[in-house]
């Protein structure tokens, strides 16, 4: 908000007006300063304190989400400002991968609106803006007709397709869905099953668990012939990353390690494809994988 100190308004209504919009403005700074504050303060204990009281990478950016939250609520609240047309924008541009869909807004007339004279053409602006299609469940209908014989009665039908999960209703792209959510974004699965829910299907958490154990059971053998093929290689990566394991009956977690065997060939021009493995072992003392 800027104010002309010299030529300030003299309606007493404008003025309360103003007073009013000052103090909101005012009070929302003032809790942006807090939680800044706060956060520099976990920022101090995460360098100087000890190991014990240092914050994790993931609660300060949940502190800076709120922070940047609270601004841009309170920048939308404000009137918008006139954008200068020196100043670049400093958004990316939107992939060219996406599908577009245009939306034309035309004027609806073919006469001026101010003297009547015909309207022609001369360009038209356009910008974009980014949509989100929601996911959404379908139903794949499997017909197998089936052909009868007249002169000996032999019925002929097609196989059924091959189900990745014996028995089961989920299709592999549903089953990547599952794992990927599970994996790769943390989500359990009875977050899942919620989520399943409100898009008006209803998969108990237990459904979802028999899912990903039978793809597990796929992954397994595509596992095994990965190693086969990325330890006879004569070029390998090797390093190990400590992972806290549960250590059930003490109370507490023990170290693990998880090995990555890496191969890239790419810089000398080699003729396999990347690829990296990765293994669990209790310990250092494991032994390791012999190519």
């Amino acid at each position: 908000m800027q104010l002309d100190l010299n030529n300030l308004p003299t309606d007493t209504a404008l003025l309360h007006h103003l007073v009013r919009d000052m103090a909101s403005v005012v009070e929302q700074r003032d809790d942006e300063i807090e939680q800044l504050q706060l956060i520099i303060k976990q920022l101090q204990r995460a360098r100087f304190g000890r190991r014990s009281e240092r914050m994790d990478a993931d609660q300060l950016a949940l502190g800076l989400e709120d922070v940047e939250t609270d601004k841009a609520c309170a920048e939308a609240a404000q009137k918008p400002r006139t954008k200068s047309k020196d100043r670049k924008p400093r958004r990316k541009p939107l992939p060219d991968h996406l599908p577009r869909e245009e939306v034309r807004i035309d004027v609806g007339a073919a006469a001026c609106a101010c003297c009547g004279g015909a309207l022609h053409s001369i360009g038209e602006s356009v910008s974009e803006v980014l949509d989100w299609v929601p996911a959404q469940f379908r139903v794949i209908r499997i017909c197998r007709p089936k052909y009868g014989c007249r002169s000996c009665g032999t019925v002929s039908q097609a196989p059924a397709p091959e189900r990745p999960i014996a028995g089961g209703l989920a299709t592999p792209a549903l089953l990547a869905q599952v794992l990927v959510s599970k994996y790769c974004d943390h989500t359990p699965l009875y977050r899942q099953s919620q989520i399943f829910t409100r898009l008006g299907v209803d998969l108990d958490r237990s459904t979802l668990a028999g899912w990903v154990g039978g793809a597990c059971w796929w992954l397994d053998a595509l596992y095994e012939r990965l190693c086969v093929d990325v330890f006879a290689s004569n070029h390998l990566f090797a390093d190990d990353t400590p992972v806290p394991v549960l250590d059930p009956g003490r109370g507490r977690t023990k170290t693990g390690r998880l090995w990555v065997y890496a191969r890239d060939q790419r810089p000398w021009g080699g003729p396999a494809a990347p690829a990296a493995i990765f293994v669990f072992a209790p310990d250092r003392k494991s032994a390791r994988p012999v190519a």
